[in-house]
C-alpha cells in the first residue's frame, strides 16, 4: 500500500511538472501581455487540480494496468500460434481505443459543428450526431486496419519505410481529389487518433509481439505501429468525404 501511494505521490509530481510549462505560459501572457487578471480564479484553479489529478491517475493507470495487459496478450497469442486470433485481436484494439479516444470525440463533434454552420449537412442533433459517428468510426476502422498491416508486417519482417512512403503517396494523390472541406479534418484526424489511450496499448501490442518472435528485435520492429495509426486516418476520411 506504501509502496503504491508513493508512486501515486511522483507520478503528482510528474504531473505538475508537465503541466508548469502550460502554466507558466498562460500566466505571462494573461498578466504581462494582456495585462488582465484571471478570470473566475477560483475555478481555473479548480480545473487545474482536477487536470493534475486526472493526469495522474490516468498515467498511473497506464502504468499498473494498459500497458503491461497489452504486453502479455500480445506475447500470450504469439506463443499460441494462431494468426487468426491475433489479428483479430489487433484490429478489435485498434478499433475500440480510437471509438474511445477522447480527442477523437471533440474533433469529431467539432467537425459536425462546422459542417452544420456551412450547410453542409442538416443543423438537426440527429445530423450532427450522424456525421460524428460516421466520422468517429471511419477513423476507428482506418486504425483497426492500420494496427492489422502493422502486426503482419512485424511477423513478415517487412521493412517500414516502403509502407510509410507508399501510405504518404496516397494521401498526397487523394488531397488533389478530395472535398476542400474534409482534407483539413482528415490531417487532423490522423493526428488526435494517436492520443491518450491508443498509443499506450498499441505500443504494448507492437513491442509485445516483436519480443515473442524469434529474429525480431523489439527495439527495430516493435515500434512504427503508430505511424501506420496516423497515416490511414487521413486516407479513410478524405474517402469517407469524397462519399458523402
Amino acid at each position: 500500500m506504501t509502496d503504491t501511494l508513493q508512486k501515486l505521490l511522483l507520478a503528482m509530481l510528474s504531473s505538475v511538472r508537465d503541466l508548469l510549462p502550460i502554466i507558466l505560459v498562460i500566466v505571462f501572457f494573461q498578466f504581462f501581455v494582456l495585462q488582465q487578471p484571471l478570470p473566475n480564479i477560483a475555478q481555473i484553479l479548480l480545473g487545474v487540480l482536477f487536470v493534475v489529478l486526472g493526469l495522474t491517475f490516468f498515467i498511473h493507470g497506464l502504468e499498473q494496468g494498459l500497458f503491461p495487459i497489452g504486453e502479455s496478450m500480445a506475447t500470450a497469442f504469439a506463443r499460441k500460434g494462431s494468426l487468426f486470433w491475433l489479428i483479430m485481436f489487433a484490429f478489435s484494439l485498434g478499433f475500440g481505443t480510437t471509438v474511445a479516444e477522447p480527442a477523437l470525440i471533440a474533433v469529431a463533434e467539432e467537425a459536425a459543428d462546422i459542417a452544420a454552420a456551412g450547410d453542409m449537412i442538416g443543423s438537426s442533433m440527429e445530423a450532427k450526431e450522424g456525421y460524428a459517428d460516421g466520422l468517429r468510426y471511419t477513423v476507428a476502422l482506418s486504425v483497426g486496419l492500420a494496427i492489422v498491416v502493422g502486426v503482419i508486417r512485424i511477423i513478415k519482417g517487412w521493412p517500414v519505410q516502403w509502407l510509410i512512403i507508399g501510405g504518404y503517396i496516397v494521401v498526397v494523390i487523394m488531397t488533389m481529389f478530395a472535398p476542400a472541406e474534409i482534407i483539413g479534418i482528415a490531417y487532423d484526424s490522423g493526428g488526435v487518433t494517436t492520443s491518450t489511450i491508443t498509443v499506450p496499448l498499441v505500443t504494448a501490442l507492437g513491442v509485445g509481439l516483436a519480443s515473442s518472435i524469434r529474429g525480431r528485435n523489439p527495439m527495430i520492429d516493435g515500434f512504427g505501429l503508430i505511424a501506420f495509426a496516423s497515416l490511414t486516418p487521413m486516407i479513410f476520411v478524405m474517402a469517407y468525404g469524397m462519399m458523402i
